[in-house]
């Protein structure tokens, strides 16, 4: 499987690797941010780290939809590329402002900002890989996707993270995982001309008035 990797499209082979070296940045202290509240914040318990994870996941679900509705509109790969790119590159500095934090408001705060991020990069990134993936097997690419970038990731970056924690603490993880999370947002770099070669099938226009939600 991993052989033919190579064979895929430039976008789509992009796109996994990316995701996969972000997950797995982000994903190493993931199960493990209750700790990282409850010890290094004050007032820090591990309801503070359920609520601040409930901020992150309500601010990006309030602003995902608006702004996928907005990048449909733009019809275009320019805006979804520049919106993927930035979402993805200032996610990055998500860990360092950890550093940052001494309070649960602080925490709510950063919390917010990077579900925010990510309202702009999830529906970017569904919308372009959408486009790119090779019609004839999108079943498998969406599901190398799902397994490698998202499963095996997670699954590695768990254990690895619970160890790099425990051994050296949470500075030098987060640490790591932004400086992983920065540089392999760059790569998007690389193939943005390859994006902006593409152009829509037909016009995307306003929904009628029965397609309204």
């Amino acid at each position: 499987m991993f052989k033919k990797f190579s064979g895929f499209n430039k976008v789509v082979r992009t796109m996994v690797v990316v995701d996969f070296f972000t997950n797995s940045a982000f994903g190493s202290f993931a199960p493990i941010f209750a700790v990282f509240v409850t010890n290094q914040i004050g007032g820090g318990s591990v309801e503070v780290a359920g609520f601040a994870t409930a901020v992150y996941w309500i601010v990006k679900s309030l602003f995902q939809l608006p702004i996928a509705r907005f990048l449909d509109r733009r019809n275009g790969e320019r805006m979804a590329f520049w919106a993927m790119f930035w979402g993805y590159f200032l996610e990055a500095f998500i860990p360092l402002l950890y550093f940052f934090v001494r309070t649960p408001m602080e925490l709510y705060g950063v919390q917010a900002l990077y579900g925010f991020f990510m309202a702009w990069a999830v529906p970017s990134w569904y919308g372009i890989f959408t486009r790119h993936v090779d019609k004839w097997r999108i079943s498998f690419e969406w599901s190398l996707e799902s397994v490698f970038s998202v499963g095996l990731a997670t699954a590695a970056a768990a254990a690895l993270g619970g160890y790099l924690a425990d051994q050296y603490g949470f500075g030098v993880l987060f640490i790591a995982a932004s400086i992983i999370s920065l540089a392999i947002s760059l790569l998007f770099l690389s193939i943005r001309k390859d994006m902006l070669k593409w152009s829509p099938p037909q016009t995307v226009t306003p929904e009628r008035q029965g397609d309204k939600l």
